[in-house]
């Protein structure tokens, strides 16, 4: 029994969820910092031939951005592990920026992709630019006569039209397929600290004034 388990391939899975970079006094959204050391403990696993990575966000700071898809790329190539990204909802602007991260890149149907080049309020991702197209390199469809650099947005399935990803499909169905139906997926997501709940409780006008902040940020996609 314990070569049976033993033999089953192990699959770390690292989920970023929110506006990356701080949002408000107390709220902290997805930042390098906050995310190091779990992409740390997941690329430790030293049998995993792969980490898959889900991300949920309309994007944030251009500075978090980048280090968290730099770190991703150097552990990758230091610990020679294939990362294999899952766009949900939203990956847009700073949240595509580290979609490119993966070697391959999947999303709903119905998700939002794209905002590559946008630049406003706090945003600026103009050097953004060069990042997906060293990621994406020819997969990018440049001949179809849209501007992928202008800050549109898209579905997951014209999103895979254009090479911005590379299939249509969720997390747990892509792994099984690609590794098989038995298949470990071990779960990283940072917690939320006791001393953040406590803080967002105690101060309600912060913590909606938090709220509405971050909702404006959401609501260019239609959340």
């Amino acid at each position: 029994m314990f070569s049976f388990f033993k033999k089953k391939k192990i699959i770390p899975h690292i989920r970023l969820t929110g506006v990356i970079g701080s949002v408000g006094k107390f709220k902290q959204g997805i930042d390098f910092n906050g995310q190091e050391e779990i992409i740390k403990k997941a690329f430790a696993i030293k049998k995993s031939p792969a980490i898959a990575i889900s991300i949920n966000s309309p994007g944030g700071s251009p500075v978090q951005s980048h280090l968290i898809y730099s770190f991703i790329r150097r552990l990758a190539k230091k610990e020679k592990k294939k990362v294999i990204v899952f766009a949900e909802d939203v990956a847009a602007s700073g949240g595509y920026l580290i979609a490119c991260a993966g070697d391959e890149i999947y999303a709903n149907s119905s998700s939002i992709i794209g905002s590559i080049g946008v630049i406003y309020s706090s945003f600026g991702f103009k050097d953004f630019i060069n990042v997906v197209e060293n990621s994406r390199g020819s997969k990018l469809k440049k001949d179809l006569g849209i501007e992928l650099f202008s800050g549109e947005f898209w579905s997951g399935s014209k999103s895979k039209e254009l090479g911005l990803i590379d299939g249509i499909g969720d997390a747990n169905h892509i792994l099984k397929e690609i590794y098989g139906e038995d298949v470990i997926i071990k779960k990283f997501e940072k917690s939320k600290g006791w001393l953040a709940k406590r803080l967002s409780s105690e101060n309600y006008i912060d913590s909606l004034s938090n709220v509405i902040e971050e909702k404006s940020i959401w609501q260019r996609y239609g959340f």
